[in-house]
Protein backbone atom coordinates (compact mmCIF):
# COMPACT_ATOMS: atom_id res chain seq x y z
CA UNK A 1 0.00 0.00 0.00
CA UNK A 2 1.47 3.32 -1.11
CA UNK A 3 2.05 5.83 1.63
CA UNK A 4 0.34 9.14 1.07
CA UNK A 5 2.49 12.20 0.61
CA UNK A 6 2.26 15.69 -0.79
CA UNK A 7 3.74 16.50 -4.18
CA UNK A 8 4.83 20.14 -4.25
CA UNK A 9 6.01 22.40 -7.05
CA UNK A 10 8.30 25.23 -6.02
CA UNK A 11 9.66 28.41 -7.59
CA UNK A 12 11.64 31.15 -5.90
CA UNK A 13 14.38 33.69 -6.46
CA UNK A 14 17.93 32.45 -6.56
CA UNK A 15 19.35 31.53 -3.15
CA UNK A 16 16.07 32.12 -1.32
CA UNK A 17 16.60 30.58 2.16
CA UNK A 18 13.11 29.09 2.47
CA UNK A 19 13.38 27.38 -0.91
CA UNK A 20 16.55 25.54 0.10
CA UNK A 21 15.09 24.70 3.51
CA UNK A 22 11.94 23.09 2.08
CA UNK A 23 14.12 20.96 -0.20
CA UNK A 24 16.15 19.78 2.79
CA UNK A 25 12.99 18.90 4.73
CA UNK A 26 11.68 16.84 1.83
CA UNK A 27 15.02 15.06 1.21
CA UNK A 28 15.48 14.14 4.87
CA UNK A 29 11.86 12.95 5.22
CA UNK A 30 11.14 15.64 7.82
CA UNK A 31 8.35 16.73 5.49
CA UNK A 32 5.96 14.09 4.05
CA UNK A 33 6.33 15.54 0.59
CA UNK A 34 8.10 15.33 -2.73
CA UNK A 35 9.46 18.76 -3.63
CA UNK A 36 9.87 19.47 -7.35
CA UNK A 37 12.03 22.55 -7.91
CA UNK A 38 11.29 24.69 -10.97
CA UNK A 39 13.50 27.32 -12.57
CA UNK A 40 10.83 29.45 -14.29
CA UNK A 41 7.11 30.10 -14.43
CA UNK A 42 7.05 28.44 -17.84
CA UNK A 43 8.30 25.22 -16.24
CA UNK A 44 5.63 25.51 -13.53
CA UNK A 45 2.92 25.86 -16.19
CA UNK A 46 4.34 22.98 -18.23
CA UNK A 47 4.35 20.64 -15.22
CA UNK A 48 0.81 21.64 -14.26
CA UNK A 49 -0.34 20.80 -17.80
CA UNK A 50 1.52 17.50 -17.88
CA UNK A 51 -1.35 15.62 -16.27
CA UNK A 52 0.61 14.62 -13.18
CA UNK A 53 -1.29 15.45 -9.96
CA UNK A 54 0.25 18.04 -7.63
CA UNK A 55 -0.87 18.91 -4.14
CA UNK A 56 0.28 22.53 -4.05
CA UNK A 57 2.55 25.11 -5.64
CA UNK A 58 4.92 27.17 -3.48
CA UNK A 59 5.65 30.51 -5.15
CA UNK A 60 7.88 33.37 -4.15
CA UNK A 61 5.60 36.43 -3.99
CA UNK A 62 8.46 38.75 -4.95
CA UNK A 63 8.80 37.23 -8.42
CA UNK A 64 7.54 39.68 -11.08
CA UNK A 65 5.54 37.11 -13.07
CA UNK A 66 3.44 35.76 -10.21
CA UNK A 67 -0.12 37.01 -10.68
CA UNK A 68 -3.75 35.89 -10.66
CA UNK A 69 -3.37 34.03 -13.98
CA UNK A 70 -0.67 31.75 -12.58
CA UNK A 71 -2.75 31.16 -9.45
CA UNK A 72 -5.85 30.35 -11.51
CA UNK A 73 -3.95 27.93 -13.76
CA UNK A 74 -2.71 26.05 -10.71
CA UNK A 75 -6.22 25.93 -9.25
CA UNK A 76 -7.58 24.53 -12.53
CA UNK A 77 -4.95 21.80 -12.32
CA UNK A 78 -6.14 20.94 -8.80
CA UNK A 79 -3.17 22.44 -6.94
CA UNK A 80 -3.55 25.18 -4.37
CA UNK A 81 -1.04 28.03 -4.43
CA UNK A 82 0.93 28.85 -1.28
CA UNK A 83 2.56 32.25 -1.69
CA UNK A 84 5.64 33.05 0.37
CA UNK A 85 5.44 36.77 1.00
CA UNK A 86 5.72 39.14 3.93
CA UNK A 87 2.35 40.78 3.38
CA UNK A 88 3.10 43.12 0.50
CA UNK A 89 -0.01 42.12 -1.47
CA UNK A 90 -3.44 40.64 -0.85
CA UNK A 91 -2.67 37.22 -2.31
CA UNK A 92 -5.76 35.65 -0.79
CA UNK A 93 -7.85 38.11 -2.73
CA UNK A 94 -6.12 36.93 -5.92
CA UNK A 95 -7.08 33.32 -5.25
CA UNK A 96 -4.10 31.96 -3.31
CA UNK A 97 -4.93 29.18 -0.86
CA UNK A 98 -2.62 30.58 1.83
CA UNK A 99 0.18 33.08 2.45
CA UNK A 100 3.32 32.11 4.38
CA UNK A 101 6.00 34.39 5.80
CA UNK A 102 9.51 33.89 4.46
CA UNK A 103 10.56 32.56 7.89
CA UNK A 104 7.89 29.84 8.13
CA UNK A 105 8.68 26.68 10.10
CA UNK A 106 8.15 23.06 9.15
CA UNK A 107 5.15 22.76 11.47
CA UNK A 108 3.54 25.84 9.92
CA UNK A 109 3.98 24.42 6.43
CA UNK A 110 2.52 21.04 7.43
CA UNK A 111 -0.44 22.78 9.06
CA UNK A 112 -1.13 24.86 5.96
CA UNK A 113 -0.81 21.83 3.67
CA UNK A 114 -3.25 19.87 5.82
CA UNK A 115 -5.79 22.72 5.63
CA UNK A 116 -5.51 23.62 1.93
CA UNK A 117 -4.12 20.64 0.00
CA UNK A 118 -4.63 16.94 -0.47
CA UNK A 119 -1.99 14.22 -0.67
CA UNK A 120 -1.67 12.66 -4.10
CA UNK A 121 -4.09 9.79 -4.65
CA UNK A 122 -6.82 10.92 -2.27
CA UNK A 123 -10.07 12.77 -2.90
CA UNK A 124 -10.11 16.08 -4.67
CA UNK A 125 -9.83 19.35 -2.83
CA UNK A 126 -12.95 20.37 -0.95
CA UNK A 127 -14.71 23.27 -2.62
CA UNK A 128 -15.16 24.84 0.80
CA UNK A 129 -11.47 25.82 0.83
CA UNK A 130 -11.80 27.80 -2.39
CA UNK A 131 -12.19 31.55 -2.05
CA UNK A 132 -15.81 32.58 -2.30
CA UNK A 133 -17.27 35.34 -4.42
CA UNK A 134 -17.40 38.90 -3.20
CA UNK A 135 -20.51 39.91 -1.28
CA UNK A 136 -20.99 42.99 -3.47
CA UNK A 137 -23.35 42.34 -6.36
CA UNK A 138 -22.10 43.45 -9.79
CA UNK A 139 -24.16 45.80 -11.92
CA UNK A 140 -25.28 44.86 -15.44
CA UNK A 141 -23.14 45.05 -18.55
CA UNK A 142 -24.59 46.01 -21.94
CA UNK A 143 -22.44 45.28 -25.01
CA UNK A 144 -22.77 47.32 -28.20
CA UNK A 145 -21.30 45.70 -31.29
CA UNK A 146 -21.79 45.29 -35.01
CA UNK A 147 -20.00 44.96 -38.34
CA UNK A 148 -17.53 47.69 -39.24
CA UNK A 149 -18.94 50.99 -40.48
CA UNK A 150 -22.38 50.65 -38.90
CA UNK A 151 -21.84 53.35 -36.26
CA UNK A 152 -21.77 51.02 -33.27
CA UNK A 153 -19.25 53.19 -31.40
CA UNK A 154 -21.45 56.26 -31.82
CA UNK A 155 -24.53 54.38 -30.65
CA UNK A 156 -22.58 53.13 -27.62
CA UNK A 157 -22.12 56.80 -26.73
CA UNK A 158 -25.83 57.46 -27.29
CA UNK A 159 -26.82 54.50 -25.10
CA UNK A 160 -24.51 55.54 -22.26
CA UNK A 161 -25.88 59.08 -22.47
CA UNK A 162 -29.48 57.87 -22.41
CA UNK A 163 -28.91 55.59 -19.41
CA UNK A 164 -27.04 58.32 -17.54
CA UNK A 165 -29.95 60.72 -18.14
CA UNK A 166 -32.34 58.21 -16.59
CA UNK A 167 -34.17 57.50 -19.87
CA UNK A 168 -33.97 53.81 -19.01
CA UNK A 169 -32.58 51.96 -16.00
CA UNK A 170 -31.26 48.45 -16.38
CA UNK A 171 -32.18 45.97 -13.62
CA UNK A 172 -29.08 45.05 -11.65
CA UNK A 173 -29.99 41.49 -10.68
CA UNK A 174 -31.01 42.33 -7.15
CA UNK A 175 -28.29 44.91 -6.57
CA UNK A 176 -29.47 47.38 -3.96
CA UNK A 177 -29.11 51.08 -4.65
CA UNK A 178 -26.47 52.85 -2.61
CA UNK A 179 -27.83 55.11 0.17
CA UNK A 180 -27.97 58.74 -0.88
CA UNK A 181 -27.37 57.97 -4.57
CA UNK A 182 -29.29 60.07 -7.07
CA UNK A 183 -32.04 58.67 -9.29
CA UNK A 184 -29.78 58.86 -12.35
CA UNK A 185 -27.49 55.84 -12.48
CA UNK A 186 -23.72 56.00 -12.60
CA UNK A 187 -22.81 54.84 -16.09
CA UNK A 188 -19.40 53.87 -17.46
CA UNK A 189 -18.66 53.67 -21.18
CA UNK A 190 -15.77 51.24 -21.66
CA UNK A 191 -13.93 51.04 -24.98
CA UNK A 192 -13.19 47.33 -25.24
CA UNK A 193 -12.55 47.16 -28.99
CA UNK A 194 -9.21 45.82 -30.14
CA UNK A 195 -9.17 48.72 -32.62
CA UNK A 196 -10.40 51.43 -30.26
CA UNK A 197 -12.20 54.59 -31.46
CA UNK A 198 -13.67 56.23 -28.36
CA UNK A 199 -10.57 58.37 -27.75
CA UNK A 200 -11.06 59.95 -31.20
CA UNK A 201 -14.84 60.26 -30.83
CA UNK A 202 -14.37 62.06 -27.51
CA UNK A 203 -11.52 64.22 -28.82
CA UNK A 204 -9.35 62.97 -25.98
CA UNK A 205 -6.07 64.85 -25.72
CA UNK A 206 -4.53 62.07 -23.63
CA UNK A 207 -4.53 58.30 -24.07
CA UNK A 208 -3.32 57.33 -20.59
CA UNK A 209 -4.70 55.79 -18.43
CA UNK A 210 -6.63 53.25 -20.45
CA UNK A 211 -7.83 49.65 -20.28
CA UNK A 212 -4.18 48.54 -20.42
CA UNK A 213 -3.30 50.17 -17.11
CA UNK A 214 -6.51 48.98 -15.46
CA UNK A 215 -5.97 45.34 -16.49
CA UNK A 216 -2.32 45.50 -15.41
CA UNK A 217 -3.42 46.72 -11.97
CA UNK A 218 -5.67 43.66 -11.66
CA UNK A 219 -2.87 41.18 -12.30
CA UNK A 220 -1.67 41.24 -8.73
CA UNK A 221 -4.37 43.13 -6.81
CA UNK A 222 -7.96 44.32 -6.75
CA UNK A 223 -7.97 48.14 -6.79
CA UNK A 224 -10.39 50.04 -4.62
CA UNK A 225 -13.41 51.56 -6.32
CA UNK A 226 -12.16 55.12 -5.95
CA UNK A 227 -8.77 54.23 -7.42
CA UNK A 228 -10.47 52.40 -10.28
CA UNK A 229 -12.73 55.32 -11.17
CA UNK A 230 -9.69 57.61 -11.09
CA UNK A 231 -8.50 55.72 -14.17
CA UNK A 232 -11.57 56.91 -16.10
CA UNK A 233 -12.54 60.30 -17.51
CA UNK A 234 -15.71 62.24 -16.80
CA UNK A 235 -17.82 63.36 -19.77
CA UNK A 236 -19.99 66.05 -18.12
CA UNK A 237 -21.99 67.01 -21.22
CA UNK A 238 -23.33 63.46 -21.49
CA UNK A 239 -23.31 62.39 -17.84
CA UNK A 240 -21.15 59.26 -17.95
CA UNK A 241 -17.54 58.27 -17.35
CA UNK A 242 -15.24 56.93 -20.06
CA UNK A 243 -12.60 54.22 -19.94
CA UNK A 244 -10.28 54.55 -22.92
CA UNK A 245 -9.31 51.53 -25.01
CA UNK A 246 -6.07 50.08 -26.34
CA UNK A 247 -3.64 52.63 -27.71
CA UNK A 248 -2.65 50.28 -30.54
CA UNK A 249 -4.46 47.14 -31.77
CA UNK A 250 -1.29 45.11 -31.23
CA UNK A 251 -1.33 45.89 -27.50
CA UNK A 252 -3.78 43.03 -26.91
CA UNK A 253 -0.72 40.89 -26.18
CA UNK A 254 -0.33 42.71 -22.84
CA UNK A 255 -3.76 41.62 -21.58
CA UNK A 256 -3.96 38.50 -19.42
CA UNK A 257 -7.27 36.59 -19.53
CA UNK A 258 -8.02 36.29 -15.83
CA UNK A 259 -6.80 39.79 -15.10
CA UNK A 260 -9.25 41.08 -17.70
CA UNK A 261 -12.08 39.00 -16.20
CA UNK A 262 -11.26 40.52 -12.82
CA UNK A 263 -11.28 43.97 -14.43
CA UNK A 264 -14.78 43.45 -15.83
CA UNK A 265 -15.97 42.30 -12.42
CA UNK A 266 -14.47 45.38 -10.73
CA UNK A 267 -16.01 47.73 -13.29
CA UNK A 268 -19.44 46.19 -12.82
CA UNK A 269 -19.15 46.59 -9.06
CA UNK A 270 -17.92 50.18 -9.31
CA UNK A 271 -20.87 51.64 -11.27
CA UNK A 272 -24.55 50.99 -11.84
CA UNK A 273 -24.27 50.15 -15.55
CA UNK A 274 -21.32 49.37 -17.83
CA UNK A 275 -21.82 50.04 -21.54
CA UNK A 276 -19.10 48.24 -23.52
CA UNK A 277 -18.16 49.22 -27.05
CA UNK A 278 -16.86 45.90 -28.37
CA UNK A 279 -16.12 44.15 -31.63
CA UNK A 280 -18.02 41.07 -32.79
CA UNK A 281 -15.01 38.86 -33.57
CA UNK A 282 -15.46 35.92 -31.19
CA UNK A 283 -13.44 33.23 -32.98
CA UNK A 284 -11.41 31.06 -30.64
CA UNK A 285 -9.25 27.98 -30.54
CA UNK A 286 -12.23 25.66 -31.13
CA UNK A 287 -13.04 27.34 -34.45
CA UNK A 288 -9.54 28.10 -35.74
CA UNK A 289 -7.24 25.67 -33.93
CA UNK A 290 -5.17 28.65 -32.78
CA UNK A 291 -4.88 29.76 -29.18
CA UNK A 292 -3.35 33.02 -30.40
CA UNK A 293 -6.60 33.89 -32.18
CA UNK A 294 -8.58 33.23 -29.01
CA UNK A 295 -6.27 35.43 -26.94
CA UNK A 296 -6.39 38.16 -29.60
CA UNK A 297 -10.20 38.18 -29.30
CA UNK A 298 -10.13 38.17 -25.49
CA UNK A 299 -11.84 41.56 -25.15
CA UNK A 300 -14.82 40.54 -27.28
CA UNK A 301 -15.17 36.97 -26.01
CA UNK A 302 -15.02 37.83 -22.31
CA UNK A 303 -17.33 40.84 -22.63
CA UNK A 304 -20.00 39.22 -24.80
CA UNK A 305 -20.00 36.08 -22.65
CA UNK A 306 -21.21 38.04 -19.61
CA UNK A 307 -23.28 40.82 -21.24
CA UNK A 308 -26.87 41.04 -20.03
CA UNK A 309 -27.94 42.55 -23.38
CA UNK A 310 -26.00 42.61 -26.66
CA UNK A 311 -26.96 45.44 -29.00
CA UNK A 312 -26.12 44.59 -32.63
CA UNK A 313 -25.98 47.68 -34.85
CA UNK A 314 -27.10 47.16 -38.44
CA UNK A 315 -26.63 49.16 -41.64
CA UNK A 316 -29.88 49.20 -43.70
CA UNK A 317 -28.27 48.12 -46.97
CA UNK A 318 -28.21 44.73 -48.64
CA UNK A 319 -24.60 44.16 -47.62
CA UNK A 320 -25.28 45.53 -44.14
CA UNK A 321 -28.20 43.15 -43.63
CA UNK A 322 -26.09 40.19 -44.73
CA UNK A 323 -23.25 41.21 -42.39
CA UNK A 324 -25.71 41.62 -39.50
CA UNK A 325 -27.17 38.14 -39.99
CA UNK A 326 -23.70 36.63 -40.08
CA UNK A 327 -22.74 38.55 -36.93
CA UNK A 328 -25.81 37.38 -35.02
CA UNK A 329 -25.17 33.78 -36.10
CA UNK A 330 -21.58 34.04 -34.86
CA UNK A 331 -22.69 35.47 -31.51
CA UNK A 332 -25.31 32.77 -30.96
CA UNK A 333 -22.81 30.10 -31.98
CA UNK A 334 -20.41 31.52 -29.41
CA UNK A 335 -23.01 31.19 -26.66
CA UNK A 336 -24.91 34.48 -26.56
CA UNK A 337 -28.64 33.65 -26.16
CA UNK A 338 -30.58 34.98 -29.14
CA UNK A 339 -33.20 36.31 -26.71
CA UNK A 340 -30.58 38.72 -25.36
CA UNK A 341 -29.69 40.15 -28.78
CA UNK A 342 -31.25 43.55 -29.54
CA UNK A 343 -30.90 44.45 -33.25
CA UNK A 344 -30.73 48.19 -33.93
CA UNK A 345 -30.97 49.56 -37.49
CA UNK A 346 -28.88 52.73 -37.63
CA UNK A 347 -29.64 55.43 -40.22
CA UNK A 348 -32.92 53.66 -40.90
CA UNK A 349 -35.13 54.91 -43.77
CA UNK A 350 -38.19 56.96 -42.80
CA UNK A 351 -40.73 54.87 -44.66
CA UNK A 352 -42.67 52.59 -42.26
CA UNK A 353 -43.13 50.06 -45.05
CA UNK A 354 -39.38 49.83 -45.73
CA UNK A 355 -38.69 49.53 -42.01
CA UNK A 356 -41.18 46.70 -41.70
CA UNK A 357 -39.58 44.92 -44.65
CA UNK A 358 -36.14 45.25 -43.06
CA UNK A 359 -37.40 43.89 -39.74
CA UNK A 360 -39.14 40.96 -41.40
CA UNK A 361 -36.18 40.07 -43.61
CA UNK A 362 -33.79 40.21 -40.66
CA UNK A 363 -35.95 37.96 -38.50
CA UNK A 364 -36.51 35.46 -41.30
CA UNK A 365 -32.83 35.22 -42.26
CA UNK A 366 -31.69 34.86 -38.65
CA UNK A 367 -34.38 32.27 -37.87
CA UNK A 368 -33.50 30.16 -40.94
CA UNK A 369 -29.94 29.71 -39.71
CA UNK A 370 -30.74 29.17 -36.02
CA UNK A 371 -33.13 26.25 -35.76
CA UNK A 372 -34.47 25.93 -32.23
CA UNK A 373 -32.45 28.88 -30.89
CA UNK A 374 -35.45 31.05 -30.04
CA UNK A 375 -37.02 34.17 -31.50
CA UNK A 376 -35.03 37.31 -32.32
CA UNK A 377 -36.33 40.54 -30.81
CA UNK A 378 -37.89 42.95 -33.31
CA UNK A 379 -35.39 45.49 -34.60
CA UNK A 380 -35.22 49.01 -33.19
CA UNK A 381 -34.96 51.69 -35.89
CA UNK A 382 -32.99 54.92 -35.42
CA UNK A 383 -33.14 57.79 -37.91
CA UNK A 384 -30.29 59.44 -39.78
CA UNK A 385 -28.69 62.19 -37.70
CA UNK A 386 -25.50 64.12 -38.39
CA UNK A 387 -23.49 63.87 -35.19
CA UNK A 388 -19.94 64.61 -36.34
CA UNK A 389 -20.08 68.21 -35.14
CA UNK A 390 -21.54 67.19 -31.77
CA UNK A 391 -18.84 64.54 -31.31
CA UNK A 392 -16.13 67.04 -32.21
CA UNK A 393 -17.46 69.61 -29.73
CA UNK A 394 -18.12 67.07 -26.98
CA UNK A 395 -21.80 68.02 -26.87
CA UNK A 396 -24.71 65.76 -26.01
CA UNK A 397 -26.11 63.62 -28.83
CA UNK A 398 -29.74 64.10 -29.95
CA UNK A 399 -32.36 62.56 -27.69
CA UNK A 400 -33.88 60.90 -30.76
CA UNK A 401 -30.87 58.55 -30.66
CA UNK A 402 -30.23 58.15 -26.94
CA UNK A 403 -33.78 57.89 -25.62
CA UNK A 404 -35.06 54.97 -27.78
CA UNK A 405 -31.85 53.03 -27.20
CA UNK A 406 -31.99 53.38 -23.42
CA UNK A 407 -35.68 52.55 -23.27
CA UNK A 408 -35.26 49.60 -25.62
CA UNK A 409 -32.54 48.09 -23.44
CA UNK A 410 -34.63 48.71 -20.33
CA UNK A 411 -37.69 47.05 -21.82
CA UNK A 412 -35.67 44.07 -22.95
CA UNK A 413 -34.16 43.55 -19.48
CA UNK A 414 -37.53 43.83 -17.78
CA UNK A 415 -39.05 41.33 -20.19
CA UNK A 416 -36.31 38.73 -20.00
CA UNK A 417 -34.91 38.96 -16.50
CA UNK A 418 -31.98 36.56 -15.99
CA UNK A 419 -31.42 33.48 -18.08
CA UNK A 420 -30.08 30.35 -16.36
CA UNK A 421 -26.32 30.12 -16.39
CA UNK A 422 -26.57 26.85 -18.31
CA UNK A 423 -27.96 28.75 -21.31
CA UNK A 424 -24.89 30.96 -21.44
CA UNK A 425 -22.12 28.38 -21.30
CA UNK A 426 -19.98 27.42 -24.23
CA UNK A 427 -20.32 23.83 -25.44
CA UNK A 428 -17.77 21.47 -23.92
CA UNK A 429 -16.36 18.26 -25.42
CA UNK A 430 -18.08 15.03 -24.43
CA UNK A 431 -15.96 11.99 -23.53
CA UNK A 432 -16.17 9.05 -25.92
CA UNK A 433 -15.97 5.48 -24.66
CA UNK A 434 -13.24 3.51 -26.47
CA UNK A 435 -14.82 1.25 -29.07
CA UNK A 436 -18.15 3.07 -29.15
CA UNK A 437 -17.39 4.59 -32.54
CA UNK A 438 -16.67 1.15 -34.06
CA UNK A 439 -14.52 2.51 -36.91
CA UNK A 440 -13.52 5.76 -38.54
CA UNK A 441 -14.76 4.71 -41.99
CA UNK A 442 -17.26 2.22 -43.35
CA UNK A 443 -14.45 0.21 -44.97
CA UNK A 444 -12.85 -0.35 -41.57
CA UNK A 445 -16.09 -1.45 -39.91
CA UNK A 446 -16.25 -5.27 -39.90
CA UNK A 447 -20.03 -5.11 -39.54
CA UNK A 448 -20.47 -3.39 -42.92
Amino acid sequence: MMRERYVLLGLARARAPWFRTVGQWATSAMLPAEFVRCVSLEEVRARLRSGRPFSAVLLDGTLPGVDRDVIAEAAEAGAGVLVVDDGLRDWRGLGAAAVLPSTFTRDELVEVLAATSQPVGTATIDDATAPGPSEASPGPLVAVTGPGGTGSSTLAIALAQGLAAGEGTVPSRGRAAAPGRSASPHVLLADLCRTAHQAVLHDSRVVVPSIQEVVEAHRTAIPETRALLDQTFEVPARGYRLLLGLRRPRHWVALRPRAFEATLDSLQRAVDVVVADVEADVEGEAETGSLDVEERNLLARATLARAQVTVVVIDPSMKGLHAAVRTIHDLVGFGVPVARVLPVVNRSPRSPRVRAELTGALGELVHDGLTGAGQLTAALHLPERGVDTLLRDGAALPAVLSRPLARGVQAMCQRLGDLPDSDRREPVPEPVTPGSLAAFTAQEDPRS
